[in-house]
């Protein structure tokens, strides 16, 4: 079988094990039926997701000048804490920026690698968690735009880390938290005019599944298309955005949106 697209992230579907989807313009592809097959990745060439020209992919799926000029690409969308639409300044489009900081967002705690503190809209629960590879995560808050969820996580990275080690969560070492007992022990954290969103009755574990055949010993290195243009390994896991091989290889989907590729299985 023979598939070709530009990649996006994989779609996925909260399940046990989740289950996920390459999704291209006229087809798509369940990635856990591949599981224990070779696949071979060729790298076609690059597709603006933004503008749509065939221009060198920048960051994010994005042409150099769409990166620096698209609402989508905006500092907070990195950096929730540098939003306004709440006081109705623009960043680069007041509209699309409206839209998106000013809708429920859940601050949480998720065990990736070690314990996380992290941003998400309400609606991309669990999908977000997923996308990193959370093996349990917890809502500590649910704030009604992206600044106070933003101004939260900074108060919160003095104490713990916004960041995944990437390495450790495909290895599956995963540090043992109790995640509810750290989100009742951290709420004096919040800042003050978030702390009267905290609700102690909402609490609940969400336990992730991967679909993951085996894990690697040790990661041997990370697919780049630019340079190895052409790929062919067993698919032994998916994770987060990853597709983990049997040589200790992986490749992480997200890093290549806007890439144009032809998978054969």
């Amino acid at each position: 079988m023979q598939y070709e697209g530009v990649l996006t992230k994989m779609q996925t579907e909260a399940g046990s094990p989740i289950q996920y989807y390459l999704v291209f313009e006229n087809s798509f592809l369940n990635v856990n039926q591949l599981l224990g097959k070779d696949i071979e990745i060729n790298f076609m060439g690059f597709y603006c997701l933004n503008c749509s020209k065939k221009k060198k992919i920048y960051r994010q799926g994005f042409c150099y000048d769409c990166f620096y000029s698209s609402a989508s690409a905006g500092d907070w969308i990195m950096r929730p804490e540098l939003s306004t639409a709440h006081l109705g300044i623009a960043d680069r489009d007041l509209e699309y920026e409206q839209k998106v900081q000013l809708q429920p967002h859940i601050v949480y705690l998720a065990a990736s690698s070690d314990m996380k503190v992290g941003v998400t809209r309400k609606t991309q629960m669990p999908t977000r968690w997923i996308d990193q590879g959370a093996s349990w995560a917890t809502p500590l808050v649910e704030v009604p735009n992206r600044y106070l969820a933003g101004i939260t996580e900074v108060a919160f990275k003095n104490h713990f880390s916004d960041k995944i080690n990437w390495k450790k969560m495909l290895l599956n070492e995963i540090v043992p938290i109790d995640l509810l007992a750290k989100r009742n022990e951290v709420k004096d954290l919040l800042p003050d005019e978030v702390k009267p969103y905290f609700d102690t009755t909402i609490e609940k574990l969400y336990v992730l599944e991967y679909p993951v055949l085996e894990y690697p010993k040790k990661i041997g290195k990370s697919l780049n298309l630019t340079t190895t243009p052409i790929y062919n390994g067993k698919l032994m896991g998916i994770k987060g955005q990853y597709l983990i091989f049997e040589d200790g290889t992986v490749f992480n989907v997200r890093s290549y949106e806007g890439f144009a590729v032809q998978i054969n299985v």
